[in-house]
């Protein structure tokens, strides 16, 4: 206890910066997948990308980012074992935040798309093995999270597969596509008002005290998808076909996708805004525990009250990470895994929000990168298996088997090495 009273001051602004440092990997890596589609589909510049993202990531993390957060994630450890040893405590989450803010700077500055959310966890796994020993790990929680990697890319890819294939066949196959496109877009409008929706109050507001109910969120989604759907419609209009020019048909394709381009401006405003609102819990969920048992003189407890400026410095982190690295990983989504034009990357990006939606009504733990990459890998299988990059899509892969071990293993270093310092 004599620990905490004496270094107090100092393992918060330790906390803070690691804290910050993990923000910034959030920003560089996994809002990266959010926009990637959007901006490897032409549906929008990598600039505009960035203002949408430092906009409505930023709302995200500081209105929906959490008033209330767990900081011992997931159940991962059991946070009465630590009751003894709370300084054990401070220095697991310092240690997690460094060691999982250290990795997404490796896999960032590689351009590879790994799971924040996997970082932190694999981090914490590795503290609780070397502060208290393997049987204080929730291995049947690490097994689900384990099998995640398998169930989310499968899921969001076979959505992808379908929802692209309807494009095909209700859209691009018809005798005038434009048409089609102009028919059945406000359809595939609803279904993102309605996804997206679905994701931001299942997963976000939660936070803020508007806890919905399932059956609520339903309903409430319903509802903004009719009015985003009105938007839509109103801004589709605008949109004119290409006159045709003797040739072919490719005309009336370059038609549709600038409908489809529509749908991915308000889509990637969306994501972003619910990405901000739930990821930047990965970043200020160890040290709101810091905090708390800082201010509580020892005292360790499974939930933290989060002051206003930790979100504003989880916000700020994951804004300073996206304009500084984001491109290499928008890079690798967008345009290395196979071609996107908007309305593959719509059908991408709507499958990779169902599949969290579905997900949250389940509690099933994913990753948003995993289910994004798997729906990009959906929307080039429509294609034919040619479509794909193997060699890029092996790569992923081996980064997101690496990430647990990688971030346990950084972290059981640096819990070490606060454990001697401070000691």
């Amino acid at each position: 206890m004599s620990i905490i009273a004496q270094y107090g001051d100092v393992f918060i602004i330790l906390a803070c910066i690691f804290g910050f440092f993990m923000a910034w990997g959030v920003g560089a890596n996994d809002v990266a997948n959010a926009m990637g589609t959007s901006v490897g589909s032409k549906a929008i510049t990598i600039r505009q990308a960035i203002i949408i993202a430092v906009i409505f990531e930023f709302l995200g993390a500081w209105l929906a980012g959490g008033q209330v957060t767990n900081t011992i994630r997931k159940g991962i450890i059991d946070p009465s074992l630590l009751s003894d040893d709370p300084q054990l405590l401070v220095y697991g989450m310092l240690a997690s935040l460094l060691a999982a803010g250290v990795w997404l700077f490796i896999a960032s500055m590689r351009g590879w798309p790994v799971s924040t959310t996997h970082s932190i966890v694999g981090a914490i796994v590795g503290f609780a093995i070397a502060g208290l020993g393997v049987d204080s790990v929730g291995w049947p929680k690490v097994g689900q999270i384990a099998a995640s990697w398998v169930v989310s890319p499968l899921l969001a890819g076979s959505i992808a597969f379908a929802l692209f294939k309807s494009v095909q066949f209700l859209i691009f196959e018809n005798h005038d596509p434009f048409a089609a496109a102009k028919r059945y877009v406000p359809g595939y409008i609803f279904m993102v008002g309605f996804i997206v929706a679905m994701v931001t109050l299942v997963k976000g507001l939660s936070h803020v005290g508007l806890e919905f109910s399932f059956g609520q969120s339903l309903l409430i989604a319903i509802a903004i998808g009719i009015v985003v759907m009105v938007i839509g419609i109103l801004m589709e209009n605008r949109v004119d076909r290409i006159k045709r020019k003797r040739g072919g048909s490719a005309f009336d394709f370059n038609s549709v996708e600038r409908v489809f381009g529509v749908l991915m401006m308000f889509t990637a405003c969306a994501m972003a805004f619910a990405h901000g609102s739930n990821d930047v819990a990965n970043a200020v969920g160890p040290l709101a525990a810091v905090i708390s048992v800082v201010e509580s003189s020892g005292d360790v407890s499974g939930a933290a009250a989060l002051p206003w400026w930790v979100l504003v410095l989880g916000g700020g982190g994951i804004v300073v990470g996206l304009v500084t690295y984001g491109h290499r990983v928008i890079a690798t989504v967008g345009t290395g895994i196979t071609e996107l034009t908007p309305s593959r990357g719509f059908a991408a990006t709507l499958a990779a929000a169902t599949t969290v939606v579905l997900a949250s009504g389940t509690g099933l733990p994913v990753s948003t990168t995993h289910t994004l990459v798997g729906a990009v890998l959906g929307v080039g299988l429509a294609r034919g298996i040619t479509a794909l990059n193997l060699r890029v899509l092996g790569t992923i892969v081996l980064s997101w088997v690496v990430t647990l071990p990688a971030g346990a293993l950084l972290s059981i270093m640096f819990f070490f090495m606060f454990k001697g310092f401070f000691g």
